[in-house]
């Protein structure tokens, strides 16, 4: 496919949504009438597939048979995509369900993948947050050819697909077919989670602030599967109906669609729920969302918004706070803790989860920052271990002279006060301040120490190090 043709039909993925909200093309059928349709294979129907529309949850039978009513507020049909088949897509960006209009009918037809997904790989990444040109341009020749060198690293037949997790851009709803470029080229299925700023503030309340990114992308809650892992997307922001003004909270309607659709999956498969802001401590109605999940024992939720990366394990559930795509707005190479400016690699093996964090532009073995600080009369040692959690080890070794483990504390990265610190810096979004972070570990050392070294031994028995001379 040449370039003219390709962007042509990548601009069709935006540009035509744009057209259809300005004539409000999406008419709901009638209340009451029900909608039917068919999961197919080939020519033969598929069993036990759920088929929703954000309110009722339903199975189609044995010859792939479904019917529902959908509810007065439903914009869309869409397919909780089974295990075992190819994710359905427009360049890439996932397209499992049906915008409800002048029909009443809606097939779902399915293509079998040619090799086993119980082992496959997905990639998360948290805030593009392109806000103009020079955004874009960036994220394009960085962000996007370092994914697709990972993509390719991790081997020539490796299922892998990829979550944006919201802010896919910053306002700035025009950059959506940049975005979508940016997915077309990864070659890699992509699903989407809404952001506060993927959201149309001047449109009235919350439950029209998500039209432009339904026309776009479609329902802003959903699920899909792929070997023993049940995937949901959930939109967990919410707009308060004054400009710019939202929170934190998983409306009651989704909540109920959850439960209703986790009754079909076992408690002990692998769960992962993927949405903007995190739930642990800033969604309002955390306890809920926990509350759904109760009986469910190998939980995983992805999050992002806060342009730092934390780890966070509460209620038996593990909680990905995820380092931005673009950083400190596309401001420097580091996030505001510290964390390089990235996105996380993760590894699904049945239902066990492995994963680490790739820093944009470096090496995956890279894992550290580490620091040497003069004090009045000794030397102190910081290092960043941005994607820590409670069962990775860290420890120091000084002029190669092991000296055990590093102390845990709270503070700023180093980097990110010289590089953000100040209503002058950085040029152009002086916004951008360090934040604080409990993955800085320190320890003190006398000035005669030549060299330093950290190594880190993560959860999975990896050992990652980084020195440097401490004079």
């Amino acid at each position: 496919m040449n370039r003219r043709s390709f962007l042509q039909g990548v601009g069709l993925i935006t540009g035509g949504a744009f057209i259809s909200l300005r004539a409000n093309a999406l008419t709901q059928i009638l209340t009451g009438d029900t909608v039917k349709g068919r999961v197919t294979a080939g020519k033969k129907g598929i069993k036990g597939v759920v088929i929703s529309d954000g309110f009722s949850v339903v199975l189609t039978d044995d010859k792939g048979n479904y019917e529902l009513t959908p509810n007065e507020k439903a914009k869309s049909i869409f397919m909780s995509t089974p295990s075992g088949y190819e994710f359905k897509t427009d360049y890439n960006v996932a397209k499992h369900y049906e915008n409800i209009g002048g029909s009443s009918h809606f097939d779902f037809k399915l293509e079998p993948l040619k090799v086993d997904d119980n082992s496959h790989h997905f990639i998360i990444w948290a805030d593009p947050q392109v806000k103009n040109k020079k955004d874009v341009k960036q994220m394009m020749d960085t962000s996007v050819p370092d994914t697709i060198a990972t993509i390719k690293s991790l081997g020539k037949n490796a299922l892998v697909h990829g979550i944006c997790v919201g802010d896919i851009v910053w306002d700035n709803h025009e950059l959506f077919p940049a975005y979508n470029e940016a997915v077309a080229q990864m070659g890699i299925p992509f699903f989407q989670a809404i952001g506060n700023h993927d959201m149309d503030y001047r449109m009235g309340g919350d439950e029209t602030s998500d039209v432009t990114f339904k026309q776009i992308y479609g329902p802003t809650y959903y699920s899909f599967n792929r070997g023993k892992a049940h995937y949901v997307v959930l939109d967990n922001v919410r707009y308060l109906g004054v400009e710019r003004e939202y929170d934190g909270y998983i409306t009651e309607d989704q909540l109920n669609w959850l439960a209703k659709d986790l009754q079909y999956v076992k408690k002990d498969q692998l769960l992962i729920i993927n949405l903007h802001i995190p739930v642990y401590n800033q969604v309002k109605n955390n306890q809920d969302f926990y509350k759904v999940l109760e009986g469910f024992s190998n939980v995983h939720i992805m999050s992002g918004h806060t342009h730092y990366h934390d780890n966070n394990i509460n209620n038996n559930i593990f909680e990905h706070n995820h380092g931005t795509v673009c950083g400190g707005w596309w401001t420097g190479p580091i996030c505001v803790d510290g964390t390089p400016r990235g996105y996380s690699v993760y590894s699904v093996n049945g239902t066990e989860l492995k994963w680490y964090y790739k820093s944009t532009g470096l090496p995956a073995e890279n894992q550290i920052s580490v620091y040497a600080e003069k004090l009045t009369d000794q030397m102190r040692l910081i290092a960043n271990v941005w994607n820590y959690d409670p069962q990775w080890k860290v420890v120091y070794y000084l002029d190669d002279k092991p000296m055990g483990a590093l102390t845990k504390e709270q503070g700023y990265d180093p980097l990110s006060v010289s590089l953000y610190k100040g209503d002058q810096l950085p040029a152009g979004r002086h916004f951008v301040e360090p934040h604080e972070t409990g993955h800085l570990f320190v320890a003190h050392f006398e000035p005669t120490v030549k060299k330093v070294r950290v190594e880190a031994t993560d959860r999975f028995g990896n050992k990652y190090s980084s020195e440097l001379d401490a004079k």
